[in-house]
């Protein structure tokens, strides 16, 4: 007999809550069977829910998830899936790398403006703990900023 999972355990196994589960029936992602009033969920559900979680985390639209798992249902060889499959993943890799490329600009530049403003706080303390005119060789007295 094949494992059925009540909403509740595969909510728990998956690390999700209920609602998250109904949310993806109510999109058509996974179709539980009924025992009574009860949605049940076979293992092959379990599998689909485990790869639209994946998919999720790894920045997929949920259409384009759910684009993947039909075409795994009307190619049981899969390959028309894996050729997609494989152009989706290499258009995230180059997202996420110019994701990346972005972000490392953004955070040189503003460690720099970090840097500037901390040197210009320290050189504003440095003038305030002056300890007031300085004699020169001649006794003419000059502040700090003038000498």
């Amino acid at each position: 007999m094949e494992q059925l999972y009540t909403v509740t355990e595969l909510a728990e196994e998956l690390g999700v809550t209920a609602r998250a589960l109904r949310f993806y029936e109510d999109k058509g992602l996974v179709r539980p069977q009924r025992a009574g009033n009860n949605r049940v969920y076979t293992r092959r559900d379990r599998g689909r829910l485990a790869l639209i979680l994946r998919g999720k985390r790894l920045g997929f639209s949920l259409r384009e998830v759910g684009e993947w798992l039909n075409l795994y249902d009307a190619d049981p060889d899969q390959a028309e899936q894996m050729q997609r499959l494989v152009k989706k993943v290499r258009d995230r890799i180059a997202a996420l790398e110019s994701q990346r490329n972005d972000l490392e600009a953004t955070l040189q530049e503003l460690t720099e403006i970090e840097q500037a403003a901390q040197g210009h706080l320290d050189a504003k303390a440095g003038d305030c703990k002056s300890p007031g005119p300085v004699r020169s060789q001649g006794g003419r007295s000059h502040t700090p900023s003038e000498v």
